[in-house]
């Protein structure tokens, strides 16, 4: 919404600045978007005489002028121009050396052109940023003061204020509105509007029914005849083309200019150009209506429509219609003010896609009270401006019941606000902004409110406390610090959240980038990964190919890394944090950390062969993942019955005895081919709401550190070949927990020198002493107990 500090003043007697206006707008819960000073730019600019022009000694095309700028006797200028229409006596603009020019943004010095000094400028329209005209410079009217701003000249010295409505304050898309919040907070005085009825001179040729009081409760219109449609005046087009609107004609300005001087959307028809009566209804099927924006729109049952015997020639609150619309042969008019639905004017512009000032005042509610108001106002303009003689007043309908009552007891105002307002203050606030205010029959102090017709929006005692407060003053309400539930503050996240993090962090440490994708599908991917289910399809999708709620994030991230393998980058390592579905309940829903690695692992390097992702990585980014969630590894069971989607014989799982907390490995050939990717390429799935939590109360043990000496050993095991790494490791890690700080496999052979059937495990085992260095024997009976262990849990033999 925006006007100029004159246009406001039309309504608001204040001396205030621009800049003091918006600062109150803002205090007052209005989002001033900026003040423009459109004189800014043509600072020092002025209108000056040509005492003399003469030709240029030196030069064919130049001419010397002597400029009178109103600076007084003997203080005239000289400048060397070149513009053909330069010549004594006209008037135009001179800029003096050190002006900005707006075109370029150089700053003009004086100079000597041809062995002649010239101290300034005289400016084209192109120079001045003022438009295209470059081949002269400009003319201006022998009525001209010289030595005047020329931005005053032009009616640009009046900044303009862009305030941004908040949609439940449509009272304030019109200017009245704007300059009656200011009146309330002190910043002047609110001028009467003059509203006064205007006699008719005839009965109206153009009655109006209404077939949908729902869509259009009130209706009124007027016939004018004998007028003369022509162009706006000088104070009517400056006021439009100051807040971005193009001057039409009077009759169209008019319009415009109450829609936002007043917040009264009025439409006018060419009454010449209708037939019958105007009735207001609802669309039929197969109508179309050639709006004044040129387009044509198909309608519907769901439209408002104003219609006359030769069909639809208006939307209601949206457009109106080319056909009726007035041009310069216009000389009788019937001009509409009414009431139309909100929701139906809202939902007519998004259907046809059409947005108009009318519709956007029309769809947050207008004043029900100021339509014949609106109306007497616009007849009064056009007569001013056009001529011609009105009708009586066409009415239809009446407007909806709008008045209801709230008390607002003395108290309030401290207890929900924090700030304690007098109540004979606060009950002038409240008139002041035009609410009705009368004592309360409880006779302590509360009085009955009655909001006015265009407040719409303040609906029970906590709003008549806002409106007290933001006039008061938000800025006046003492701070309060909330008190303290303890002397330790809880923490900002809980468990669930915290090592949702940790893992977050963990798989980044490791090199995966973080992807962030939607949490929907295609059917076709969701069933490759075991989903699709009826039940998690979108009612409303945003694309044909995201349908489907992801039974895994996998499909996203591989459909990631193919399409980042279509524009050059096959090698990309990357995981999400996110949502998985396995049915419509919300305990079907589940967070998983997934990842995959294509292409090579690790950077390029000539010391080293590159090598392919493999289930190994995944494997190693699963368990690291499942570290940071809190899961106890060591007691974790691989096994090989991985998901479809997997590679079989290349992918296995973990589980906490029955709990599948991860599953990995290399991606089905298939699964590959369905997403245009090439393998191999290694994932893994995480599902970190299946990973216990800690026991409440039970703290981690702080890690100790030993001041003796660790020992290592390495022991190769004879085992059977379909023997699960797992299972030696396991027995081993049995054996002393106290003492053994880390097992790990570091080799597997098969081959030449073992039995058939056999493959050998080599494992190293770690040592941590804590109160005493081991002695030869110590190691030797650990040595003992764990090949008796392993020989035991396994049927592993010692290698030789």
């Amino acid at each position: 919404m925006k006007t100029t500090l004159g246009w406001l003043k039309t309504h608001l007697d204040t001396e205030a600045s621009a800049a003091a206006i918006a600062d109150k707008l803002v205090m007052l819960g209005h989002d001033v978007e900026g003040v423009e000073d459109r004189a800014g730019r043509l600072e020092g600019f002025v209108v000056a005489r040509v005492v003399k022009a003469e030709p240029h000694p030196n030069a064919d095309r130049l001419k010397v002028c002597v400029i009178d700028a109103g600076r007084g006797p003997g203080a005239e200028v000289q400048v060397v121009c070149g513009a053909p229409n330069a010549r004594t006596g006209m008037k135009g603009v001179f800029g003096p050396a050190g002006v900005t020019i707006p075109k370029t943004g150089a700053v003009l010095t004086e100079s000597t052109i041809r062995g002649v000094a010239s101290r300034g400028m005289l400016m084209s329209a192109a120079e001045l940023a003022l438009g295209d005209d470059h081949a002269g410079i400009i003319e201006l009217p022998e009525d001209a003061p010289v030595g005047a701003r020329y931005a005053g000249l032009l009616g640009l010295d009046d900044p303009v204020i862009d305030v941004k409505v908040t949609p439940n304050r449509a009272d304030c898309l019109g200017v009245r509105g704007i300059a009656r919040d200011l009146a309330a907070a002190g910043m002047g005085r609110l001028k009467p509007l003059d509203a006064t009825p205007v006699a008719g001179c005839f009965t109206s040729p153009i009655a109006i029914h209404i077939a949908d009081r729902k869509a259009c409760p009130l209706f009124l219109g007027r016939h004018i005849r004998g007028l003369r449609n022509g162009p706006s005046p000088r104070w009517l087009t400056d006021r439009l083309e100051a807040i971005g609107l193009r001057p039409i004609s009077a009759l169209v300005d008019i319009t415009n200019f109450l829609t936002f001087d007043v917040n009264r959307p009025l439409h006018v028809f060419d009454a010449a150009k209708l037939r019958g009566a105007l009735v207001v209804r609802l669309a039929r099927a197969g109508e179309r209506l050639c709006a004044l924006n040129g387009r044509a729109y198909d309608l519907d049952p769901e439209i408002t429509a104003i219609a006359d015997d030769n069909g639809v020639q208006s939307l209601g609150g949206v457009i109106g219609g080319e056909a009726t619309g007035c041009t310069g042969a216009t000389t009788e008019v019937f001009v509409e003010a009414a009431l139309f639905d909100p929701v139906r004017t809202a939902a007519t512009g998004r259907r046809l896609d059409i947005i108009s000032d009318a519709r956007y005042r029309f769809e947050r509610g207008v004043d029900p009270e100021f339509v014949a108001p609106g109306l007497e106002i616009a007849t009064r303009l056009i007569l001013e401006l056009c001529g011609g003689e009105p009708s009586e007043i066409v009415v239809a309908g009446q407007a909806p019941e709008w008045r209801r009552t709230y008390v607002l007891r003395p108290e309030r105002p401290a207890s929900l606000g924090g700030l304690h307002v007098p109540p004979a203050e606060g009950r002038a606030i409240l008139e002041a902004l035009g609410c009705t205010v009368a004592d309360a029959a409880a006779r302590d102090g509360s009085v009955t409110v009655m909001p006015p017709s265009w407040r719409s929006d303040i609906e029970g005692e906590a709003d008549l406390v806002e409106e007290v407060l933001r006039v008061k003053g938000y800025d006046l309400v003492p701070p309060e610090p909330l008190p303290r539930q303890s002397v330790i503050s809880r923490p900002a996240i809980d468990q669930r959240r915290r090592r949702t993090e940790l893992v977050r962090r963990s798989l980044a440490a490791r090199g995966l980038v973080e992807a962030v994708t939607f949490s929907f599908v295609s059917s076709q991917a969701a069933a490759r990964f075991g989903g699709g289910n009826a039940e998690l399809r979108l009612v409303n999708p945003i694309s044909a190919d995201l349908d489907v709620m992801r039974p895994s994030v996998l499909p996203s991230l591989l459909e990631a890394a193919a399409r980042n393998a279509d524009r050059g980058f096959p090698d990309v390592a990357l995981f999400e944090l996110g949502p998985l579905y396995r049915d419509g309940t919300p305990e079907g829903q589940a967070t998983v950390a997934a990842g995959l690695r294509a292409g090579h692992v690790g950077p390029r390097d000539w010391r080293e062969r590159p090598r392919e992702a493999d289930l190994y990585d995944a494997k190693a980014d699963a368990v690291a993942a499942l570290a940071a969630a809190g899961a106890p590894i060591e007691s974790l069971q691989t096994a090989a019955d991985p998901p479809a989607w997997f590679h079989p014989g290349r992918a296995g799982v973990l589980r906490l005895g029955p709990a599948v907390l991860a599953q990995f490995g290399e991606l089905h050939p298939d699964v590959l081919d369905a997403f245009d990717a090439k393998g191999p390429i290694a994932a893994f799935e995480v599902f970190v709401d299946a990973v216990p939590l800690p026991r409440a109360g039970r703290a981690r043990a702080p890690l100790k550190l030993s001041v003796f000496q660790p020992v290592e050993r390495d022991f190769a095991f004879v085992v059977d070949r379909d023997l699960a790494a797992e299972t030696l490791l396991r027995a081993a890690r049995g054996v002393d927990r106290r003492l053994v700080s880390d097992i790990r496999l570091f080799d597997v052979y098969e081959g030449a020198g073992l039995p058939a059937g056999k493959k050998s495990l080599a494992i190293a085992v770690t040592l941590q002493p804590q109160d005493a260095t081991l002695t030869d024997a110590d190691i030797e009976g650990f040595a003992r107990r764990l090949v008796a262990a392993v020989e035991k849990a396994a049927g592993a033999t010692l290698r030789g």
